[in-house]
This record gives structure tokens, sequence and C-alpha cells, in this order.
């Protein structure tokens, strides 16, 4: 049995793990009215169908992984949670992307260089993750499957988690750069929630807040935590960017008919003003 100070490690981590799951499911509970009437009764566009793999891959998942927890065969799936937490932050990543190449415009230059940034970023994860992959997965009463690394094995793993924040700190560069360079750096401060681009730009960069503050100490549980605490912020952050990415696909078909490449946008006064993308928007509109 472990002693006093691995003891409420291990609880630490198992109260993380059920607090990622609660908000989790409780968003998916309190959003979906919104997701009824923003993705199934509009035209299924491409944002919709990575809005329901993103949400439904993790709420599926997450439970799985947390029921597995407390069965005996829980050893045998160790891998397979890594596999999930990768293939989560793809999607995530991917989603990301989608907005970026809208926000641009459609370029398809710029598309082309986030392609190769990020194709590197899955090589360095996978290669970290799963180059010579071990862990040792125990069953604790009480408490359940736990899973401990040795450092060199943790550093390895927290590569991808580096990846990611490093992907979703290019995703905000350029998400404030564009907005700057459309509409200058002093008119930031007077966006407001009425058109397209202030919901991309505030979700945004919102969202980058939220997962760096959530992101980072996950990171350093694996470079500096002990051997009970050495990812035991993984599902918690999958589960967290999992449900705010989810938040902001709803936010911005809150205001669109089709999604982010073509849209409808609705203002605070109820005026329709049709787009033909997001650069359109930012063209046509007047300050």
């Amino acid at each position: 049995m472990p002693d006093i100070t691995e003891s409420q490690q291990l609880w630490i981590h198992l109260y993380a793990v059920l607090v990622a799951n609660s908000i989790l499911i409780y968003d998916h509970i309190a959003t979906l009215p919104e997701e009824i009437a923003f993705i199934w009764r509009r035209p299924k566009a491409l944002s919709s169908k990575l809005f329901l793999v993103n949400r439904y891959i993790a709420l599926v998942g997450n439970i799985f992984a947390l029921c597995i927890d407390f069965l005996p065969i829980c050893v045998k799936y160790t891998l397979c949670r890594q596999l999930f937490f990768l293939f989560q932050g793809l999607i995530v990543c991917l989603i990301l992307t989608i907005r970026i190449y809208a926000l641009y415009g459609c370029s398809k230059r710029v598309l082309i260089w986030m392609i190769i940034i990020g194709f590197i970023l899955v090589i360095v994860a996978c290669a970290g993750t799963f180059g010579h992959f071990s862990s040792n997965a125990t069953i604790y009463p009480g408490v359940g499957c736990y899973e401990t690394y040795t450092a060199a094995i943790a550093a390895r793993v927290g590569l991808a988690w580096v990846a990611l924040f490093v992907f979703e700190l290019l995703i905000f560069i350029l998400t404030v750069y564009r907005i700057c360079k459309t509409r200058g750096l002093l008119r930031l401060s007077l966006f407001t929630r009425s058109n397209a681009i202030n919901i991309v730009f505030h979700d945004g960069a919102m969202y980058f807040g939220a997962m760096t503050l959530i992101n980072i100490p996950n990171i350093l549980t694996y470079y500096s935590g002990s051997v009970n605490t050495r990812g035991s912020l993984a599902t918690f952050t999958s589960s967290m960017s999992a449900t705010l990415i989810s938040r902001l696909v709803l936010n911005l078909h809150e205001s669109m008919d089709t999604g982010i490449l073509s849209t409808t946008v609705r203002d605070s006064s109820d005026f329709l003003t049709t787009r033909v993308n997001v650069q359109s928007a930012i063209s046509s509109h007047h300050w």
C-alpha cells in the first residue's frame, strides 16, 4: 500500500479525473439544446462534422477510460489511453487550423505552412509518446488503475503536450496578427460579439488563455513532478480542451448558418448579412 503522501497524490489524480469527466458531461448536457438547434438542424458543414467527432469521441472515450480504470484489465489499456489523448489533440488542432484558414481568407499558403508545422509537431508527439513507450500500471484499492512513468519516459510523453501548446500558441499569434493587421491594435478593445470576426478573436483568445493555464501545469507534472504526479493532469487537460473547442464551434454556429467557410452572420440587431467567408466579413465591415 502507498504511504500517506503517496496516497494523497493518488487521490488528487482521481479527483482530477472525476472533475474532468464531470465538467465534460455537464457541458454536454447544458449545451445539448444549442447543439440540436445549431448543429443537427442545419446543413452539415465541415466544422459541424468535426464538432460532432470532437464532442462524442471525448465523451465516449473519457467514460470508457473512467470505467476501465476500476477493472483488473486496465493495465492492458495504458497505450490506448495515450492514443486517445493524441487523437483528441489532433481533432482540436484540425478545428483550430480551419478557423485560421477561414480567417486568412482561405489562403492556401497559410494552410500549407500550418500543415507542414502541424505534421512536424505530430511526428515529435508520436516519437515522444510511442517511441519505446513504457509505463507501470498498478491497481490501488479504492483508487483504481494508476500509471507511473520514469523520469526519462515522462519527459518523452510530455513532448506531446508541449507540441500541442506550441501549436495553440501559433494559432493565437496568427489570430492576433490577422486582427491587428485588419483593424489595428487600438480597436481590439472595442470588439463586441456582433459579428464573425469578433467571435473568432474573442473566443480564440479565451481558449488560448484557459488552455495555457491548464496545459502548463500539466506539462510541469511530466518534467518536475514526483513519480505519482507525472501525467496526473492529462485527462483533465484533454477533457477541458475538448469542452472549450466545442464551445468555440457552437458560438460560431450560433451566429452562422452553415459553418466557418460559408456563413450568414447575425448581428445584435437581428439584421442578416450574407458573407461568402470570414475574409469577406472583414472587408465588408465598417467602423
